[in-house]
């Protein structure tokens, strides 16, 4: 409770959030991949998306993407290619490594949310999980406009 007697809504989120993200950022890094990596990754698997398409279902901005994108064909684990409906376009090809690597990656992911939500008891891991789907895809699916709106933290690291 803060000092009105209201729940701090905004800091419960966001230190959950964070512990969950630092959690995956080690996870991942032990296998040599980054959580934003992992999600590229496991959007573009048979997906026959471009780079931007990806970019717009996962929430990142065109110039994220290319870094993201960079590192993992760097790492043998995607590759641009050709789009076979738009010559100008290029769509994203997840590699053999990469399809080895993001099924160790979802496996990683699967354990690690799997554990938190497991922390708690069933009733209110249903209510959570469907609590903020519904606020993601309601009342907080717009950002309100803002003058100077806060960052949005982007995820640091780049594929090993």
């Amino acid at each position: 409770m803060g000092a009105t007697g209201c729940i701090d809504l905004m800091m419960l989120l966001h230190r959950t959030g964070h512990a969950l993200e630092t959690e995956l950022t080690a996870r991942l890094a032990e296998i040599g991949l980054t959580p934003r990596a992992r999600c590229v990754l496991s959007t573009a698997l048979d997906a026959g998306l471009t780079q931007i398409e990806i970019a717009d279902r996962i929430g990142i901005d065109k110039t994220t993407m290319v870094v993201t994108l960079d590192a993992l064909e760097a790492a043998g684990h995607a590759e641009r290619q050709p789009s076979p409906t738009d010559r100008r376009a290029r769509v994203v090809v997840v590699t053999g490594s990469g399809r080895e690597i993001v099924a160790k990656a979802d496996d990683l992911y699967r354990e690690i949310v799997g554990s938190v939500l497991g922390s708690l008891p069933d009733d209110e891991r249903d209510g959570l999980v469907k609590g903020l789907t519904r606020l993601m895809e309601g009342r907080l699916s717009t950002p309100m406009p803002c003058e100077k709106p806060p960052r949005k933290r982007a995820l640091r690291h780049a594929v090993g």
